[in-house]
C-alpha cells in the first residue's frame, strides 16, 4: 500500500506474438522475459498484489514459479493481435471485483520492459501520488529529434514540428517518448475511454532503462546492458 491505498500490479501477456515466438516468456540471459517484470515488482516496497493476465498456460506455470498471481485465464477474444491492453485491464478488474478483490491503484508493467527496477516502480508510484493522483506514465528522452523529421508528399520534404530547425541541437528543447514500461491510474477512472499514453504526469527514465522488447535484437541489446551493469532482476 501507498499512503493507505491498495495498489494491484497487472501484467499483460498474451501467448501470440510475431516478431519473437512466444515473446514473453522468450530467454534473456538465463530467465524468461516475464520474471524481469514480475521480479522488480515483487521487490516493490509499495505493490499489493500481482496479477498477470494470460491465455496461455505455458506463461501462466511460468509467471506462478515466477512470484505472480493467474487467478483465471484471458479470454481467446480478448488474445489476438486486434486485441487493446485496455481491454483487459477493464477484465482484470471486473473479474477480480467479482472475486471480492478491490483495488484503489492500478500499475500496469508492460513484460516487455525487462529493465524497469522495482526503484523506478515505487518513485513513479510516489510521484504518482505527489501529483494529485492523475494518471502517470513513464517517458525517456528520444534518440531522434523531431524538429528533425519530415514526412513526405508528392516528393516534398514536410516538417513534422511548424518550427526553425536552423539551430544548434544543445539549443533545441528537450523531447520525450512514452516508454511503455510504466502506467500508474485509479482504478475508479478507468472507462472504456481511457488513453494510458495520454496521462498528464510523467516519469522519467533513463533510455538504458526504457528498451522495449519487440525484435530479437532487441533481446541481444538487452541482455548486453543487463551483463554490462552486473544487474541481476
Amino acid at each position: 500500500m501507498i499512503n493507505g491505498k491498495k495498489v494491484l500490479a497487472l501484467i499483460p501477456a498474451r501467448g501470440g506474438s510475431k516478431g519473437i515466438p512466444n515473446k514473453n516468456i522468450a530467454d534473456l540471459n538465463g530467465h524468461p522475459l516475464i520474471f524481469y517484470t514480475i521480479n522488480a515488482a515483487r521487490s516493490s516496497s509499495y505493490i499489493d498484489d500481482i496479477i498477470v493476465s494470460t491465455d496461455s498456460g505455458q506463461i501462466a506455470e511460468v509467471s506462478i514459479k515466477s512470484g505472480a498471481e493467474v487467478p483465471f485465464k484471458r479470454p481467446e477474444d480478448l488474445a489476438g493481435d486486434t486485441s487493446t491492453t485496455l481491454s483487459v485491464v477493464i477484465h482484470t478488474i471486473r473479474q477480480l471485483k467479482e472475486l471480492g478483490r478491490h483495488y484503489d491503484i492500478l500499475i500496469l508493467l508492460q513484460p516487455t520492459s525487462p529493465l524497469r527496477t522495482s526503484s523506478d516502480i515505487d518513485n513513479a508510484l510516489i510521484t504518482f501520488m505527489d501529483g494529485g493522483s492523475l494518471p502517470l506514465a513513464s517517458v525517456s528522452e528520444v534518440n531522434d529529434h523531431p524538429i528533425l523529421m519530415r514526412t513526405i508528399e508528392d516528393n516534398t520534404l514536410i516538417r513534422m514540428i511548424d518550427t526553425n530547425s536552423t539551430i544548434r541541437r544543445q539549443d533545441m528543447p528537450q523531447y520525450y517518448r512514452i516508454n511503455g514500461a510504466i502506467y500508474i491510474i485509479r482504478t475508479e477512472e478507468i472507462t472504456g475511454d481511457t488513453s494510458f499514453n495520454d496521462s498528464p504526469i510523467p516519469y522519467i527514465m533513463p533510455k538504458a532503462r526504457s528498451i522495449d522488447i519487440d525484435e530479437p535484437v532487441d533481446l541481444y541489446i538487452a541482455g548486453s546492458i543487463l551483463k554490462t551493469t552486473n544487474k541481476e532482476m
